[in-house]
């Protein structure tokens, strides 16, 4: 049966919690989930206990705000989700961590489709970035960050920019940049050169839940439901028959 996305109370929280309601929350959403939204899907999750079969991998930052499944109306098995500090793909060869291995894995194990790199508004991550002082206390958070430096230095010396719109053109020069990064890796090479595989640049709205999407051939974003889909896919140079 089809997954049924049933309403869910959706309440921002503005006061703080201590530890204890914070981890009773979770733990009562669990279950919640398995005495109520489980039983209704066990046949879903009875298919996808042995196999996956994802659509895309969707590469987005960690940012509590931001859920791929629910922006997208995905079910479980739908999308291939890596998650981090500022959505970044390290170029090849730099870090083979857990990125590198995810993007390997979705491409030649799972047979993707589609990898969409998906950046945001009001991201902490770009913040920092602009003003790298913030991160002096975290040195793990600001190397990670130099994989978003090309983004900065682009945005520095062509962008002419007031300073009310840098974090969203810096925003979208990080996808475009993390986009160039995600073509070094071979397993992505070879498969965008046979177009067997696409990729696609987004940066999602908070407050609006715009979604405006990279266009390799005008060099600019476009809404995404506004004329054909834009697409940050390279022609392909060696298409299969």
């Amino acid at each position: 049966m089809p997954y049924k996305h049933d309403a869910i109370p959706l309440k921002a929280r503005t006061a703080p919690e201590s530890a204890d309601e914070a981890l009773n929350a979770i733990v009562g959403g669990f279950k919640r989930f398995r005495h109520e939204v489980f039983p209704q899907q066990q046949e879903l999750f009875k298919a996808l206990a042995t196999a996956q079969n994802p659509r895309a991998m969707f590469i987005t930052c960690a940012d509590s705000r931001i859920v791929p499944e629910l922006i997208t109306q995905s079910a479980p098995g739908d999308l291939f989700v890596s998650r981090n500090v500022g959505n970044v793909v390290p170029p090849y060869g730099q870090l083979l961590g857990g990125v590198s291995t995810a993007i390997e894995y979705s491409v030649m194990a799972l047979g993707v489709q589609h990898i969409i790199i998906c950046g945001h508004s009001d991201c902490g991550a770009m913040k920092a970035v602009l003003d790298p002082q913030t991160l002096e206390r975290m040195p793990t958070v600001k190397a990670w960050l130099r994989h978003a430096e090309v983004a900065k230095t682009v945005v520095a010396e062509n962008c002419g920019c007031a300073d009310h719109n840098t974090l969203e053109v810096l925003t979208e020069e990080n996808v475009v940049a993390q986009l160039d990064h995600l073509r070094t890796h071979p397993s992505v090479a070879a498969r965008l050169a046979s177009g067997q595989l696409f990729i696609h640049g987004w940066v999602y709205d908070i407050e609006t839940c715009a979604i405006r999407a990279y266009d390799a051939e005008k060099g600019e974003f476009r809404p995404i439901d506004d004329g054909p889909l834009p697409m940050a896919t390279p022609r392909a140079r060696y298409p299969q028959s």
